[in-house]
């Protein structure tokens, strides 16, 4: 009868819990991303709380504040932006389409073996302007369609964070509180490997912090000195934005309108250099060093990393960058206890690898 009353109250928690997750399944991403920004800040928020004699509701309020200004800022100025380069991108095809393209640039010709006939294919653009504008202008609607579709995401993107620089006050609040929670929690469930765990998860997320910003922060040098190269007017302030944009996994937002700038300038050999600089060097190189800076200091293999990385960006979008690979460290880690409680076991039966048939 104990049994069957135990069984009974593990039923209903397990129903609880699956109806409390039911109500907070909308405020995942949002929940999701005001732990992580929370836990990468940790050392800050200690830190600001020294300085206000412990007093965490202030220094949990005035980070919060920062936060927000920090992002609210650079994101109305990037609307802006945006704004601007979609009207001067206007003005560029109804110049295109009404006095066709400018005259081609001299190295055009001298080109091997394709020369004439680059020059031939621009003299065509440049005569057949009106219905090659014509032509395409069904596939524009459908580029028009796809843009609206994505802004409306990055709406509701917009929304996500901005209420996740809501929920990380409480996070930073009552972080200890939290902390300990889950600690006897996983106490509860799986004893005394709870810290190890604890640990593992911790290690894993602040390498991808690390491999984020570490990233972040290359592409933004890098994207800096190709614009200072290419003449990029306003090349620290592009940097900068290469350096939130490489968050979003998006640098060529940033280096991509700088390329079309300089052929509307008539910078051909400047725009081809700074296209090749972004696509092989700046966007390039989050492929290599991102890995690299998540696995190290870990004992994660790499080939594990990498399949962490673009697995979870690719089944839980940009928050399985933090998702993947700590699901796959867990899950190395359990392999490895497992397997390390299994060979003693074999070892004491004398059915050691190989020896098995003697």
């Amino acid at each position: 009868m104990l049994n069957n009353d135990r069984l009974l109250v593990q039923i209903l928690l397990l129903l609880l819990l699956g109806a409390c997750l039911w109500v907070l399944a909308p405020f995942a991403s949002a929940l999701f991303w005001a732990a992580v920004l929370a836990f990468a800040s940790w050392p800050l928020m200690r830190l600001l709380t020294r300085w206000l004699n412990g007093n965490a509701t202030l220094a949990a309020t005035a980070l919060t504040f920062v936060w927000m200004v920090l992002v609210a800022v650079p994101l109305v100025w990037l609307g802006f932006n945006i704004a601007d380069q979609i009207r001067e991108a206007n003005m560029l095809l109804h110049s295109l389409q009404v006095e066709g393209l400018p005259p081609p640039p001299d190295w055009l010709g001298d080109v091997p073996l394709i020369g004439d006939n680059l020059l031939a294919f621009w003299d065509t653009v440049d005569e057949q302007g009106t219905a090659l504008f014509a032509s395409v202008r069904p596939y524009i609607g459908q580029v028009g369609n796809w843009l609206l579709m994505r802004s409306a995401r990055i709406g509701a993107g917009m929304l996500e964070l901005a209420l996740s620089l809501v929920l990380v006050f409480f996070f930073y609040r009552d972080g200890p509180k939290l902390a300990a929670f889950v600690h006897s929690l996983l106490d509860r469930l799986i004893g005394s490997r709870a810290d190890h765990y604890l640990e593992l998860v911790a290690g894993t997320v602040q390498r991808v912090v690390n491999g984020v910003i570490g990233t972040a922060a290359a592409q933004a040098v890098l994207a800096y000195i190709g614009f200072s190269i290419a003449g990029i007017p306003g090349a620290l302030v592009l940097g900068l934005l290469t350096f939130a944009f490489s968050f979003l996994m998006v640098p060529p937002l940033v280096w991509g309108p700088s390329v079309a700038w300089l052929i509307w300038q008539g910078e051909y050999g400047m725009a081809i250099f700074l296209g090749i600089w972004g696509m092989f060097v700046i966007s390039g190189v989050d492929n290599v060093l991102k890995p690299y800076l998540i696995s190290r200091g870990g004992n994660l293999p790499l080939v594990v990393v990498l399949l962490g990385v673009f697995g979870g960006v690719l089944a839980f979008g940009f928050m399985g960058l933090f998702l993947g690979p700590t699901l796959l460290a867990v899950a190395y880690s359990l392999l490895g206890d497992w397997v390390a409680k299994e060979v003693p076991e074999v070892t004491a039966a004398g059915k050691l690898p190989g020896k098995g048939l003697e």
